[in-house]
């Protein structure tokens, strides 16, 4: 009888072993996830790869992501595009020695400037601004300015290498000079030029121009056709540095 004999099972035990292993369609779930996940990841990337060579041509007008959300919530916009041949040259010169010195001369991201970013957060000092005048523009052009900034920076630093390697120079200029915002609804400086102060962007005079580059930062507060005391005396700063620009601006002849 004892070879008949039943085995003993504590059922107890056998019911902790089988909660505690995963089941195989839990499994099968999460990679089924996993991989929707990383396939959405490759689409989103691709997207920015796809439209940088789609904007290569002079003849296509991008539009920003900012542009697009006013249009999503019907607010309507003002931009008028403009070749950058028909910028006034100390506008552009103006927008570098105020935003990006080194634009003819880094690659997208200026690295003396984010090892800098870099120092002063690891030391817990105050963070300066690093973006260049290309990771500005791969942001107007693809991403967001808020929330996450700090992931958004994660993307952009990429995309900037990127697009620098793509674009000339002087390609990303205009690009940057007409999805730019200065103002609410305004973007872009042909509209910024007649908005602020009634002449086209081939007609600003060199303190217009540096009134215009030094509210980039913050268009929305700061207003280049009724500055403040301290945004003349930092126009004044920029006018100079405009003036005597030489090579910096070399890239843009």
């Amino acid at each position: 009888m004892d070879g008949l004999a039943e085995p003993i099972v504590d059922l107890e035990t056998e019911g902790l072993d089988m909660a505690g292993r995963p089941k195989r369609g839990n499994r099968i779930g999460l990679k089924r996830w996993a991989r929707r996940g990383i396939a959405v990841v490759l689409v989103l990337a691709l997207i920015p790869a796809v439209l940088t060579f789609l904007y290569l041509p002079w003849f296509v007008h991008p539009v920003s992501t900012l542009m697009l959300k006013d249009l999503a919530t019907l607010s309507g916009y003002d931009r008028r595009w403009v070749s950058i041949d028909d910028v006034a040259p100390v506008l552009a010169h103006s927008v570098i020695m105020s935003e990006d010195g080194q634009f003819c001369f880094h690659r997208g991201i200026d690295l003396g400037e984010l090892r800098g970013v870099v120092d002063d957060a690891l030391s817990g000092e105050m963070t300066r601004g690093a973006s260049t005048i290309t990771m500005q523009t791969v942001k107007n052009l693809y991403l967001w300015s808020r929330p996450l900034a700090s992931v958004r920076k994660v993307v952009e630093l990429p995309l900037a290498v990127y697009f620098d390697a793509v674009m000339s120079k002087r390609r990303i200029m205009e690009i940057y000079l007409n999805i730019a915002e200065w103002g609410p609804g305004i973007y872009g400086i042909e509209a910024a030029a007649r908005h602020h102060f009634g002449v086209s962007a081939k007609q600003l005079s060199r303190r217009q121009a540096a009134l215009l580059a030094v509210t980039l930062p913050n268009p929305i507060a700061r207003n280049p056709a009724k500055p403040g005391p301290g945004l003349r005396r930092l126009a004044s700063l920029i006018e100079r540095r405009a003036g005597r620009s030489g090579a910096y601006v070399g890239c843009l002849q």
